[in-house]
């Protein structure tokens, strides 16, 4: 097992480019922390300099004790898996799982005790005398894997693994990776994961820390609860949560803050929660934390659709022109009987404000 450091790290492109500005982050030793943001920013170039794929501009990588920013890849006591599997097509599995003990001079007892060891912890001995092109997408990722397990490095680097399989494969290997590292690290082993995606529900139920990413800088690192619950800006806020928080510019007047016309109080515990009063504001409210009120202060909005969810509904609807997503049981919204005017009041305990002019959340 191995602690990583990032310090101050950096890349800049030959073309003057910066995709990475000097960021800092602390993973512990056997920690999974998963990097996640949108496309195009950084967290895949952030994996490979990690890797020695990647040369760096700046700052250092530490991993253990040891400064690796000069290391080639098979000096960092890494293992890397990839989007695209990379097994060696011409060999079977049990050589693809040995390869990389034969170019490290094990003997051949030891290579074939840890074929047998990691083919039965992925249930993949079935497999040892198939052909890569002879394997489902699951059972190549699951190959993969076992190719990086065996090397027992300090360090498993993760490049989005899962986004070539489809949603029901990407939900069972999910599961399969998350006990895998558990298996790992109460057997005093190899867990320290660094995992890049860009679905959020892969991080919400994988990593035990999130390091949020947008245009090469670090928006937020802490726990998925701390994310949902307690985004420290307007980015987190949005990118974190399935449906989006509602994100609606506000001001705020006194104890009250207001949505075009209307009103609502900002009530005794979010008052004295807010570090500051901005004149531009974003409220931010979840659509769980949106409820019917047939009766007390509440926003009327206009009902624009529906979509039925099973045992929820999602509703969606305008305020003074803006967008609203909640998220309401299904006989509350029967009870609606058709009504195209809706009645919306926020749970006030988790209501956020953002400052607009530099989205930080006020409200913490």
């Amino acid at each position: 097992m191995a602690r990583v450091q990032l310090k101050s790290l950096e890349k800049v492109y030959g073309n003057a480019f910066k995709a990475v500005h000097g960021i800092n982050l602390d993973i512990e030793d056997g920690e999974f922390m998963v990097l996640v943001g949108p496309s195009g920013c950084a967290k895949s170039t952030t994996l490979r300099m990690v890797a020695g794929l990647e040369e760096i501009s700046g700052g250092e990588i530490l991993i253990g004790d040891r400064r690796v920013n000069d290391l080639p890849p098979g000096k960092r006591s890494i293992a890397m898996v990839f989007q695209n599997y990379a097994l060696y097509p011409h060999m079977k599995v049990r050589n693809n799982l040995a390869f990389g003990l034969k170019i490290a001079g094990k003997s051949k007892p030891e290579i074939a005790e840890a074929i047998d060891r990691v083919a039965k912890m992925l249930e993949i001995e079935p497999l040892l005398d198939r052909l890569p092109k002879q394997l489902s997408g699951g059972q190549a990722q699951r190959v993969a894997l076992g190719r990086a397990l065996i090397k027992q490095p300090g360090v498993f680097l993760f490049d989005e693994p899962l986004s070539n399989l489809d949603a029901k494969l990407r939900a069972s290997m999910r599961v399969r990776i998350t006990d895998l590292h558990r298996q790992l690290k109460a057997g005093g082993l190899s867990s320290t994961v660094i995992y890049v995606t860009h679905d959020q529900t892969e991080a919400m139920t994988m990593g035990d820390r999130i390091c949020v990413m947008q245009a090469g800088h670090i928006m937020q690192v802490a726990t998925p609860k701390e994310l949902y619950n307690h985004p420290a800006n307007l980015f987190v806020a949005g990118f974190i949560g399935s449906p989006e928080m509602n994100l609606v510019d506000a001001s705020i007047e006194g104890d009250r803050f207001a949505i075009g016309g209307q009103s609502l109080p900002l009530g005794a515990n979010l008052s004295a929660r807010l570090s500051s009063r901005p004149k531009d504001a974003v409220v931010g409210i979840r659509p769980q934390h949106l409820v019917l009120a047939p009766e007390g202060e509440a926003f009327e909005t206009r009902l624009t659709n529906a979509e039925f969810m099973g045992h929820e509904v999602y509703l969606h609807a305008e305020l003074e022109g803006r967008k609203l997503v909640a998220v309401v049981g299904a006989a509350d919204f029967e009870a609606l009987g058709g009504s195209g005017t809706v009645r919306l009041r926020p749970d006030f305990d988790h209501i956020h404000i953002f400052d607009k002019t530099d989205g930080r959340n006020v409200s913490l």
